[in-house]
């Protein structure tokens, strides 16, 4: 199915394409609510930061005095709100260097969302919002360095995929108390689907989501636990999708189920992208359009690295069972696939990071001479892996880094210009993070591992526990230590290294580093 187009979706009814184009406008509907008052605290959502830039942050918070409220609306009236903000040198605020208001609304669920510029370049700040007479838990935030800074170290965690009825939040804990500059969220923040479990983290709602008010109610869930709540409040992030912020397995305006019509799932799309950009630290060039959102993007940090973040779910051709090495098949879509080549071509920085979704080496499962390999990640697309691989080989690209999640697992992989012959050239490596909670408790290795390292020689590791992934990197190389908790059952457990890697500048490939 082409991209979908924003003239049909106007045809459709909704509250997600009303709140989006009131949004756009600069306007709401609603009465101001001049002198607010509450019942209960309204930032029970917490606080976070994020896209950070030389100058500045966008800082988020939601007013929801009853997160879970059933009608979505988290206890909030239909009034426009005003919210304050500050961000100061110090955590106590006696050196308030900006300050401003935003209109919180209800056609955007009451989130804030404040563009903070005049800001002093690589210099730690702290903020916090007040509401009537309500202030907001402090956060703490980073700007980025100068375009042209010469940045010599940088330290950053990437993490994906956090079923909460599957798990505590602990890696979340744990990577709170690191020394970063920046945490990448590659995907899967909610799941969409039903789930009880079996710890006593049942979804709500109870059944698949699909209305605005039940994204609402979901997202506002995942957001009220506290490790999650204080990862955020520590460090600026940056963000992405992948499939389970809207539907398992989805492809551009296809649905993974054939029952459910292209114009029903454009209706859920929106809904589903509106209060995706509602609860998360983005940018106004995010805000959604209908069932299309600007995601992709790119943060530079100095001469030292430049963050490709990657959406490899909106503009991607469907899954196909054969036929998948067609070349007119797409990852990325055109457009956002030229972007990429070009900003990787004409970066000055030393590594080049691309915060993916989904894996991108190839992962033969099958250790005999055939071949099974998945269709969902890079491995259905070949053609579109095979442009890109190319693309940085002919365009003379070094050091390129590939962060990946959505597998549930960790994998270290030296990225061949062409699988079939290992003695070709190593165009870059993959890193792939495992989940916080996805799976449940996991293990060292699974049967998945097995069949990988024994059929892809280019695999260089494999852990199936939970945790997160930190990065070290300066100009000479990039050390990157896998995080694992040995439970997310049962709260309280304890962090280790499993295994660390570095990459050197200028020399291709990967190879293992002491712990």
């Amino acid at each position: 199915m082409p991209h979908l187009d924003r003239r049909a979706f106007l045809g459709l009814t909704g509250a997600a394409g009303v709140g989006v184009t009131a949004a756009i406008a600069g306007f709401s509907s609603a009465p101001a609510w001049a002198d607010p008052s509450f019942a209960d605290y309204p930032f029970t959502l917490g606080v976070a930061s994020g896209d950070p830039q030389p100058d500045g942050v966008v800082l988020w918070t939601r007013l929801a005095p009853d997160p879970l409220a059933v009608d979505g609306l988290g206890g909030m009236p239909p009034k426009v709100v005003p919210v304050n903000w500050q961000v100061a040198e110090d955590e106590h605020f006696r050196v308030v260097v900006r300050a401003g208001a935003e209109q919180a609304t209800p056609e955007l669920g009451h989130s804030v969302h404040a563009e903070v510029t005049g800001l002093r370049p690589d210099r730690e700040y702290y903020y916090r919002f007040r509401v009537g007479n309500q202030l907001s838990p402090v956060g703490r935030t980073r700007t980025a360095p100068a375009y042209d800074a010469d940045r010599r170290q940088l330290a950053f965690a990437f993490v994906s995929c956090q079923n909460l009825p599957t798990g505590h939040f602990t890696p979340y804990r744990h990577l709170a108390e690191e020394n970063l500059d920046l945490v990448l969220h590659l995907g899967d923040y909610i799941y969409e689907g039903p789930s009880a479990g079996s710890i006593g983290r049942a979804h709500l709602p109870a059944t698949e989501i699909f209305s605005l008010s039940d994204y609402r109610i979901r997202h506002a869930q995942y957001k009220t636990d506290p490790d999650l709540q204080l990862a955020h409040a520590r460090f600026p992030w940056a963000v992405t999708w992948d499939d389970h912020e809207v539907e398992n397995n989805y492809a551009d305006g296809t649905s993974e189920d054939p029952a459910q019509s292209p114009e029903s799932f454009a209706q859920r799309r929106a809904v589903a992208y509106q209060v995706y950009y509602e609860h998360m630290p983005l940018r106004r060039m995010s805000i959604p359009r209908g069932p299309d959102m600007r995601l992709y993007r790119r943060l530079r940090y100095g001469n030292l690295a430049d963050f490709n973040i990657l959406d490899g779910r909106q503009y991607r051709s469907d899954q196909v069972p054969t036929g998948m090495d067609d070349p007119s098949r797409t990852m990325l879509g055109t457009d956002q696939e030229q972007w990429l080549l070009d900003g990787l071509s004409t970066s000055t920085a030393r590594w080049k990071v691309l915060g993916n979704q989904t894996v991108i080496t190839h992962a033969d499962r099958d250790p005999g001479p055939g071949q099974q390999l998945p269709n969902d990640n890079w491995n259905g697309y070949p053609a579109a892996r095979q442009r890109l691989f190319d693309g940085v080989v002919d365009r003379g690209v070094e050091n390129m880094v590939v962060v990946t999640g959505d597998a549930h697992c960790s994998m270290v992989s030296d990225l061949k210009q062409n699988f079939d012959d290992q003695s070709s050239r190593t165009v870059g490596v993959e890193f792939l993070g495992t989940s916080i909670t996805s799976g449940g408790n996991g293990s060292d290795l699974d049967a998945r591992g097995r069949e990988w390292l024994a059929s892809n020689p280019h695999m260089k590791f494999y852990n199936a526990r939970r945790g997160y992934v930190r990065c070290q990197l300066d100009h000479q190389q990039f050390r990157t230590e896998y995080r694992v908790v040995p439970y997310v059952t049962e709260p309280g457990a304890p962090v280790s290294t499993r295994a660390a890697f570095v990459v050197e500048a200028g020399q291709p490939g990967v190879r293992t580093d002491t712990v």
